[in-house]
């Protein structure tokens, strides 16, 4: 049985995670200041890089970035979902797709195959801050800036300072 691409990007992000004093974030702690996040909820995010279609329930389709990619989080809901909450400590069940802003490709996508759970204390910060608040049943849009992503390093197929896209939908919530 072939190992999922998704567990090689876990054990990559648990090792990044582990090398905090090599981070371009200063090793804050997830929890700690944020800096210039910037968190939109219900603005015009999707417009202004990158474009988002699909129905719940099916992949979705994200179009190439446009201009330069943005030095702070960008989250957005694309559909508000209204089932359990995700908070900092929760495990998650995801379906998502993961686009390279500089290369404007799918990197990697779990709609051919299972949804992902994880805890998410255990991925990127990007994740770790853009996350939460999200209702199961709804489809957000992390736009990551690399200092919250893989960073100079990069990881597996993402390459060094890599902008990432990021498009999830919440499944579950534990």
């Amino acid at each position: 049985m072939k190992p999922s691409p998704w567990i090689a990007i876990l054990s990559s992000l648990a090792l990044a995670i582990s090398l905090s004093a090599c981070t371009t974030d200063g090793g804050a702690p997830s929890n700690g200041p944020r800096g210039q996040e910037s968190q939109n909820s219900g603005g015009s995010v999707a417009n202004q890089y990158v474009e988002i279609g699909g129905n719940a329930g099916s992949a979705p389709t994200i179009s190439s970035p446009s201009g330069n990619p943005p030095t702070a989080l960008i989250t957005e809901d694309v559909i508000t979902g209204s089932g359990k909450v995700a908070a900092e400590g929760s495990t998650l069940t995801v379906h998502y797709t993961l686009m390279a802003w500089s290369t404007g490709e799918i990197v990697e996508t779990s709609w051919s195959g299972q949804p992902a759970t994880f805890p998410l204390s255990g991925v990127i910060l990007g994740w770790q801050q853009g996350i939460p608040g999200m209702a199961v049943g709804g489809r957000r849009l992390l736009i990551i800036p690399p200092d919250l992503g893989y960073g100079a390093a990069g990881g597996g197929p993402i390459a060094p300072n890599e902008t990432l896209i990021f498009v999830v939908d919440l499944i579950d919530v534990a």
